[in-house]
């Protein structure tokens, strides 16, 4: 039950206000006419918002993982199933996870399942997990299906964190070298710029000296305009990208990204080929599971060709077939998907395959993240480099100058 805040009309036209509690604001509404008051405005109370906004906040992966392990094991141990929520609820610290799996339980002991309880709260328990929780329920069990979840939920969290960590460094040196770059063009550069006033006019500055002196000069005159131009770009590129034909252009070019590309790739067919075998495993029709499975791969060009070949499969073709024929998959995952629908153990095959993928994968990080580091530090490097070279060789040719002059006047030439 939900606290509202009203504000309505008597029949005589005197103004109210008020709370009421109910499920819902059309219950609201409804119980607000049956006292003969007129609603003019109705909100959820202060106390309500809040508790709406923790359950709509998203619970992290690791936190997920430890309750579906608690509550397989209480279940293991024979602890019935609301028993086992309101231990979880009394032990949950998380708040959004506490407030769910209160809701879950409550829902439960009105006589609804655990996994129809779970869906109504998509940003906690995603599609994977709750087709998991019914064919558990549906096959008796549940316990082994909770404990598969949790399995899966830390070992995707363990492989975002490894790539999320190899991506770190060259994302920082990326940031510093920006950083440092602007720092020089709008506080060191502009301290050269009197010595040069002569040879600007006499137009003897060599170029790269032009260049760095005409950068230096539009930072410091025109960085408030250079920022929201960059503001308003942000804005129209992050409008583009978040409709689905800016989604799909995006992670185009991501897998056509010379040597990230590939990286990217393996990633999203090894966390489809993992999904779909943990699914099949728990007993999740395969057409169920390849639905689930293609949203799990975070990339919508190698997710829609999966779609298609679902299509595919639902006329009676092989899974391998139409993987095949969009053009997405290594023909060596193929040709083991294969053998696992001819040897009839595909689940075995793709978590195998997943396996395989993801040690394939952390090599592949590795060698990409080692080429990077000093790729970044040679172009960090070079652009230091050539600011001090577009500096001093007004000086060293000055110098040089000055030098010949006196050679010329003293007769040594």
């Amino acid at each position: 039950m939900a606290e509202f805040r009203y504000v309505a009309r008597e029949l005589s036209g005197k103004q109210v206000d008020g709370t009421v509690s109910a499920a819902s604001e059309r219950e609201a509404l409804g119980s607000l006419t049956a006292k003969n008051l007129f609603p003019v405005s109705i909100t959820l109370a202060a106390a309500a918002k809040a508790h709406q906004a923790n359950k709509t906040r998203r619970v992290p992966a690791r936190v997920l993982a430890v309750f579906y392990t608690q509550l397989a094991d209480l279940l293991r141990a024979g602890v019935p199933l609301l028993r086992s929520l309101d231990l979880l609820v009394k032990q949950t610290r998380q708040m959004t996870l506490k407030l769910v799996v209160q809701e879950v339980r409550d829902q439960i002991a009105d006589g609804t399942r655990l996994a129809e309880a779970m869906r109504q709260h998509p940003t906690v328990f995603n599609d994977l997990t709750i087709s998991m929780v019914r064919a558990g329920e549906e096959g008796s069990f549940l316990e082994e299906s909770l404990q598969r979840i949790a399995d899966f939920t830390e070992h995707q969290e363990e492989l975002k964190g490894r790539v999320v960590g190899a991506m770190a460094y060259p994302a920082f040196l990326v940031v510093v070298g920006g950083l440092i770059l602007v720092g020089m063009l709008i506080f060191f550069v502009p301290k050269f710029e009197p010595l040069f006033e002569t040879m600007r006019a006499e137009g003897t500055l060599p170029w790269a000296t032009i260049a760095l002196l005409t950068a230096s000069s539009f930072l410091q005159r025109y960085s408030w305009v250079l920022l929201i131009i960059i503001g308003i770009a942000s804005y129209f590129i992050q409008r583009y990208f978040a409709n689905d034909v800016g989604r799909l252009r995006l992670d185009q070019v991501r897998l056509k990204i010379i040597g990230i590309g590939r990286v990217i790739r393996s990633l999203a067919v090894a966390r489809f080929c993992r999904v779909l075998g943990t699914l099949l495993r728990n007993g999740v029709p395969i057409l169920s599971a390849l639905n689930i499975a293609k949203d799990a791969t975070g990339n919508r060009v190698i997710s829609a060709a999966i779609a298609q070949a679902a299509d595919h499969v639902s006329s009676g073709r092989s899974l391998a077939q139409p993987l095949a024929e969009c053009g997405q998959f290594p023909v060596d995952v193929l040709e083991m998907i294969a053998v696992g629908e001819e040897a009839n153990n595909l689940e075995q095959v793709l978590v195998g395959i997943a396996d395989k993928m993801e040690r394939q994968t952390n090599r592949q990080l590795d060698l990409v993240v080692r080429l990077l580091e000093p790729l970044m530090l040679v172009i960090m490097a070079g652009v230091i480099l050539f600011v001090l070279i577009a500096l001093m060789l007004p000086i060293f040719n000055s110098s040089s100058m000055t030098a010949v002059e006196t050679l010329f006047s003293r007769g040594l030439c």
